[in-house]
């Protein structure tokens, strides 16, 4: 229950859920049938009394090339919302976790041909670490499939093969 809280930071006051939500609209340029939002890259928005929005991003790992992108679309799209002072900060700590991610956001990867992260980012939980053997097939729902490199077409995917359909896909790793 904590980790649902964590995950979905949504502010409460209605100026600040107003920007949130033009925030939230925002698409990852890598894999665009995800916001932001759905991603749990967005963390935090606040609106501060001279009316300046402040937006907290969180990349999902040190690096990511798509943040630049995030950030620009972000200040973008609140600008045109009217905004007149936006500014977007990133977050490293604490770090990103695929636990962010909403289920939403995974049924979207499914329907995109990327398999979800199963399971739970072990660092998060406390007790026994939960291990799946297999990676289903975003296409065909098989269990027969195997990895074919550990990095897809971005490092926090990796290459899996269904070996009922035939077909290629990534996998969103376990972060």
């Amino acid at each position: 229950m904590q980790l649902e809280a964590s995950a979905r930071p949504v502010p409460l006051a209605t100026d600040a859920r107003r920007a949130w939500d033009i925030a939230a609209t925002v698409t990852d340029p890598e894999i665009p049938v995800l916001t932001i939002e759905d991603l749990g890259v967005l963390r935090d928005v606040t609106i501060d009394t001279a009316g300046a929005v402040h937006v907290t991003l969180t990349p999902t790992y040190s690096g990511c090339p798509a943040m630049d992108a995030m950030r620009d679309d972000v200040l973008i799209a609140l600008t045109h919302a009217g905004y007149a002072e936006v500014s977007v900060e990133m977050a490293l700590s604490p770090a990103w976790t695929t636990d962010w991610l909403s289920d939403t956001g995974k049924e979207k990867l499914r329907t995109y041909g990327i398999q979800a992260p199963s399971g739970h980012a072990p660092a998060r939980d406390a007790g026994p670490i939960r291990l799946k053997m297999a990676v289903k097939c975003p296409r065909c729902d098989s269990l027969d499939t195997r990895e074919i490199a550990r990095f897809g077409s971005t490092s926090c995917k990796a290459l899996y093969e269904c070996r009922t359909c035939l077909e290629p896909f990534d996998y969103f790793k376990v972060l």
